[in-house]
């Protein structure tokens, strides 16, 4: 299969900070963040922009991905920053982990990368991330996407996730990569009709007021059909809900 060819990615596809700030109003302690790099100087310059913040506070460092998931657990994390690329247990395999582990349900992870490819985007969210990151993003962006994150909201904008992952799907990137297609029947057959007719608006780089709009609704009500969708689909986020309309064909990228 022919890889896809690496593209800019962009980094400020997140939700405005005046946005993330109320998605976090009324939090009772500080956002528990993780770092995970394997440069530890990176490492350090984020927890001085992080341990800045009265909202949030840095709970541990991991220089590679096993020591990242022991951590998530023992130091009951609510956003790990895990990079992508790390000798030994790398950050895909770790957000596996994370994400099939019952007690760290509630851990959100932002992947940060350096080398901005669809595929290790689209590998991402397939693995459980609830967004990515450019190491090269503004730390007002970074400070952004952990508080989106820990809002347990969507990490990016729909469109920008929805574009990413129509363009590696469209290269055959999602043959054979996600659960089988009688998986997949079983889980859609479990939506009702209007929460099929929301998923395939999500799939489409819709927001919630968009798709209120669209289909009559308020806003809230749609909010509780994409919650209700994600419950039955499995899904950790509105990331993970767009892989699968994607990956179960219920929506297939068009060719531009």
């Amino acid at each position: 299969m022919t890889q896809p060819t690496p593209t800019p990615m962009p980094t400020a596809a997140l939700t405005p900070a005046p946005a993330a700030a109320q998605a976090t109003e009324g939090r009772e302690s500080p956002i528990r963040v993780l770092l995970v790099d394997d440069q530890a100087l990176l490492r350090s310059a984020f927890r001085v922009l992080v341990d800045s913040e009265p909202d949030m506070v840095v709970v541990g460092e991991a220089a590679d991905g096993a020591r990242a998931v022991e951590l998530a657990r023992a130091e009951r994390a609510d956003v790990v920053l895990m990079d992508i690329r790390m000798p030994g247990t790398d950050g895909l395999a770790a957000t596996r982990m994370i994400s099939a582990d019952p007690e760290l349900s509630a851990v959100r992870v932002v992947m940060l990368t350096t080398f901005e490819v669809d595929e290790y985007v689209v590998q991402s969210l397939r693995a459980g991330a609830s967004g990515f990151l450019g190491k090269g993003a503004e730390p007002e962006e970074l400070l952004n996407a952990i508080r989106i994150a820990a809002a347990g909201e969507a990490l990016l904008s729909p469109a920008a996730t929805k574009g990413l992952i129509a363009t590696f799907l469209a290269q055959g990137g999602g043959a054979g990569e996600g659960p089988g297609t009688t998986e997949y029947a079983e889980r859609l057959a479990a939506l009702t009709g209007r929460e099929r007719e929301v998923l395939v608006l999500v799939a489409g780089g819709l927001s919630n007021d968009r798709i209120g709009e669209r289909l009559a609704v308020s806003p809230l009500t749609v909010k509780t059909h994409v919650n209700r969708a994600m419950a039955k689909l499995g899904a950790r986020d509105r990331a993970q809900l767009v892989v699968v309309a994607y990956e179960s064909g219920l929506v297939r990228p068009r060719a531009d």
